[in-house]
């Protein structure tokens, strides 16, 4: 699994390069990226190539629609860092962007790879039919916008210290993390021109994923350490984040999370032994320590 995640995130990186290469210069290039190449796993692009196998798309289409979801990622991350949003100084075992370079460059670079999402998935090099294009276009928008990710910050900010139920919870992390899931694994159903109804169950398999994965996330906060996991540990508590841990507690969070697994497992058994790739990122997603 390692060894797949190594590759997706040198092929992922070396579109990213080139597709920066190829823009004029400007002093925001280094602030973005320094969010952009701070070593990230790729789990998204990894989902979006496992789906991707089920419709046989080529790689070279999915690495370069993968690149536009990590802009997407590195966006979210650089902004959440911000002192007046989670406040975090390091990420990956680095200082946060807003620490290198200042808040209000890690603003504009945070805006600038936001953006430079939207100029991936609208490159002539992309090679998809335009329906599918301006599909896509749509839906990571959707996911990245108040109706996704800010959306879900939105939330997870204001439910601070405050009594949330299940329902509210869920929905604040599918916002704040499934959504771009959700984009991941529909992506590859709309590049096919598949029936709204498959689009609409992957939609919602990949909301669940989110969801096991900020599960994870949180799980790695309670018990996992500051020097493995890369960034301060502990902070949910001390914040009064409102998770599904504060509510039902960790042992009841680690069965919702299985529970949850088992049925993304299931709802995939139709697609047969294709599947197993998801099944293994899936495993990744649980066990990994950072």
């Amino acid at each position: 699994m390692q060894n797949k995640l190594t590759k997706i995130a040198k092929n992922t990186n070396l579109f990213l390069k080139n597709f920066i290469k190829n823009q004029k210069k400007t002093e925001l290039i280094p602030a973005m990226n320094y969010g952009l190449f701070s070593g990230g796993k790729k789990i998204r692009s990894k989902i979006l190539l496992d789906i991707g196998l089920l419709f046989k798309i080529d790689d070279k289409t999915l690495v370069a629609i993968g690149a536009s979801v990590e802009c997407i990622h590195a966006y979210s991350l650089i902004h959440d860092d911000l002192p007046f949003m989670d406040n975090d100084s390091l990420r990956r075992g680095k200082p946060s962007t807003h620490i290198k370079y200042g808040e209000s460059t890690a603003v504009l670079a945070g805006n600038s790879l936001l953006t430079m999402a939207f100029e991936i998935l609208t490159s002539s090099n992309l090679k998809i039919n335009k329906k599918a294009q301006v599909n896509l276009i749509k839906k990571l928008s959707e996911c990245s916008g108040h109706l996704g990710i800010a959306g879900g910050q939105f939330l997870d900010l204001s439910f601070e210290n405050k009594k949330v139920s299940k329902n509210k919870i869920i929905d604040m992390e599918i916002k704040k993390t499934g959504k771009l899931f959700s984009f991941c694994c529909m992506a590859p159903a709309i590049i096919k021109n598949k029936s709204l109804k498959e689009i609409k169950f992957l939609e919602k398999t990949g909301a669940n994923i989110g969801l096991l994965f900020q599960i994870a996330d949180d799980l790695i906060d309670f018990k996992g350490s500051s020097k493995t996991a890369g960034k301060k540990t502990g902070k949910d508590i001390k914040k009064g984040k409102a998770t599904l841990i504060s509510l039902l507690g960790y042992k009841n969070a680690i069965k919702y999370r299985d529970k949850i697994k088992s049925k993304i497992i299931r709802d995939l058994e139709k697609y047969g032994t294709k599947s197993n790739n998801i099944n293994e990122t899936l495993n990744y997603i649980l066990t990994r320590n950072k």
